[in-house]
């Protein structure tokens, strides 16, 4: 039983006492206690693949920032390593993949069924007993266009030319591998259900780089089958950078929309209705401001968007940068926030 259960009661479209509110990559950044785990190790992805040191990270927001959920420390790259193409963590640079998919001889290498993903699983168990049901867990994983991206181009990229091109000279290619790595997806967070999960989200980091056309065939029909899989708990779909697929967004089998900070409550309620939850959307770099402004915006962004069917968060992921304090202001001014009747 969770003591506060405000996020699934949000995402599920029950009243709510107040607004719930967490941020996308609260786990590690920012927090001297997660660095001082992080530096005592080989690198970022010994962090991800020991349990206990996993659930650890994922607990410090919970502890140090007062979050109202807590999600669990991983990589949306477990997902290729496990299908059979490894990457390392190149320290200031981000992912990058020796082997990369060029060809449909090279889909015929990947796997996916009975992924080796037992120790993001038994990262939720370990951190499920040490919460203790204060607050809910949440799992995720990539949408299968963005691990697509990763794929293809073998590292982050300014452009993600070769995906994107891969969609004009081999379409077919693009559904046989998007088939593949959705498949390994409905299996994964399926397990992290089993697990412990309490709510999902899907990531799709990088939906904003196509058109509202592509991202319909290659992003949003691979989205709809994952949700349409999975019915157990609540799931929010965070597309970055489709705010021009909202209209198309609403549609899919899932409880929550995610927002980036392009688009404002009002208009994004309006086009998505009442019948989803939405969740965000600070601009991250709102963090750097001072006391009064920050107050400011986050009052703004809470008025915006009403006391119900909204859980508040940032609009991307909290830059590393950011000062923990000015954090834990925005998670107070939330909690605080009185809406005008």
């Amino acid at each position: 039983m969770l003591k506060n259960d405000l996020l699934i009661r949000a995402a599920k479209g029950e009243q709510t006492d107040r607004v719930p509110v967490w941020l996308m990559r609260q786990a590690g950044r920012i927090l001297p206690e997660y660095r001082a785990i992080r530096e005592s190790l080989s690198g970022f992805k010994e962090l991800v693949e020991t349990p206990d040191l996993a659930a650890e990270v994922t607990i410090q927001p919970v502890d140090i920032l007062g979050v109202d959920a807590a999600i669990i420390f991983s990589d949306i790259l477990v997902i290729p390593e496990a299908m059979g193409l490894p990457y390392t963590m190149v320290e200031k640079k981000g992912p990058y993949f020796e082997q990369t998919i060029n060809s449909e001889a090279d889909l015929k290498k990947l796997t996916s069924t009975n992924l080796n993903l037992n120790y993001v699983f038994d990262a939720i168990k370990e951190t499920k007993k040490r919460l203790d049901g204060r607050v809910p867990l949440i799992g995720f994983a990539g949408a299968p266009w963005t691990i697509l991206c990763y794929m293809i181009e073998g590292s982050g990229s300014k452009t993600f030319s070769k995906p994107r091109g891969l969609l004009y000279k081999n379409p077919k290619m693009a559904h046989q591998l998007l088939e593949m790595i959705t498949e390994s997806t409905i299996a994964y967070l399926k397990e992290q259900v089993k697990a412990g999960a309490d709510v999902l989200q899907i990531f799709d980091s990088w939906a904003g780089i196509l058109d509202k056309k592509q991202y319909a065939e290659f992003g949003i029909r691979y989205i709809n089958r994952i949700c349409e899989e999975i019915d157990e708990v609540p799931i929010t779909v965070f597309s970055k950078g489709a705010n021009f697929s909202l209209g198309e967004l609403k549609d899919l089998d899932c409880r929550t929309i995610g927002l980036d900070w392009h688009v404002d409550g009002k208009t994004a309620r309006e086009i998505i209705g009442d019948e989803k939850t939405l969740q965000g959307n600070l601009d991250p770099c709102a963090l750097y401001a001072v006391d009064d402004v920050l107050i400011q915006k986050v009052t703004e962004m809470l008025d915006e968007f009403g006391s119900q069917k909204y859980i508040a968060n940032l609009g991307h992921g909290v830059y590393p940068d950011t000062d923990p304090e000015k954090v834990k202001l925005f998670i107070d001014t939330v909690k605080k926030h009185k809406f005008h009747q």
